[in-house]
């Protein structure tokens, strides 16, 4: 019965001693990212990295009128997977403008340069807003893999005290051991700072130090070595697009009508933009009978 009772105790206290020492532990050996999988979502809640069966993109020759930023990303994006230096890109503008499709397009482009030069492919992990807190626990997975990684935020941009963006800082450049070598962060926001104006102007009026408020905010965007603008597309661009996806896609309309419906479609949306022709493009198809695998 004694011998019982002083189990009875110790049990809780071993317990405990071990959930303490498991948090303790060291994570566990960085990510094996199957290289037959071209893209992850990381998962904070479970600390896993889900597979992609199939991404959401479009073809980098289908994106019209943003042939700098493509330039500029493709060629960064190829160097940090033959190992060279690279930087944080930072896409940001205005709404449907093409920034995540460009990052995913330059992702599968360089995949399968990759595979053509018998190099492990780069591999896309997106990462949610929510999730940023959790991203050094990502980066410590990642940290040490064999495949190189392209870690990709999408719609980045914080709100009114919201302070995650610190760690994001941290991780970026500024931790003691800094961005993994293997790693890189591509963003896309509609904020140039990733923060809207009224917050920055709020720090500015309430600081002690208003330029040392601001500064600290505004700082996290410098984090990103290239940063990429987007802007409304002018007309001629926008029946560009339109015409380069009804071409792709064989939707067999004359020139002339083609752009008559698309400028009428832009009327009823009140803005150009290639999210808006690519709208245009599978209500059109619909109508027309025509199936594709496409994705926007």
């Amino acid at each position: 019965m004694s011998e019982q009772r002083d189990q009875d105790i110790l049990l809780p206290t071993l317990g405990r001693i071990a959930a303490a020492l498991e948090r303790l532990a060291p994570s566990g050996a960085p990510f094996d990212l199957p290289e037959d999988s071209e893209a992850f979502v990381w998962h904070a809640d479970s600390a896993t990295c889900q597979p992609v069966a199939k991404v959401n993109r479009i073809p980098l020759g289908l994106l019209q009128g943003i042939d700098l930023q493509i330039d500029k990303l493709l060629e960064n994006t190829r160097r940090f997977a033959r190992g060279l230096p690279a930087n944080n890109a930072l896409l940001w503008g205005a709404r449907g403008t093409g920034k995540s499709s460009l990052v995913k397009a330059c992702h599968a482009e360089i995949s399968a340069e990759d595979r053509r030069e018998e190099r492990p492919p780069v591999a896309l992990v997106e990462i949610h807003r929510e999730d940023i807190p959790s991203l050094p626990q990502l980066l410590e997975k990642l940290r040490g893999g064999e495949r190189r990684c392209i870690l990709f935020c999408d719609d980045l941009s914080f709100d009114q005290d919201d302070t995650s963006y610190k760690s994001l800082k941290a991780v970026l450049e500024g931790g003691v051991e800094g961005r993994p070598e293997n790693v890189i962060f591509y963003a896309t926001s509609n904020r140039r700072h990733l923060m809207a104006r009224d917050m920055i102007e709020n720090e500015r009026s309430t600081a002690i130090n208003p330029s040392e408020a601001v500064e600290e905010k505004v700082s996290l965007s410098d984090r990103f070595g290239l940063w990429l603008g987007f802007h409304n597309a002018d007309q001629a661009t926008y029946f560009a697009m339109v015409e380069g996806y009804a071409d792709h896609f064989e939707l067999g309309l004359s020139s002339e009508e083609l752009r008559r419906r698309a400028n009428e479609w832009s009327v009823t949306r009140g803005a150009r933009s290639g999210r808006v022709a690519w709208q245009f493009i599978q209500d059109l198809a619909g109508e027309l009978g025509k199936s594709f695998d496409g994705t926007g």
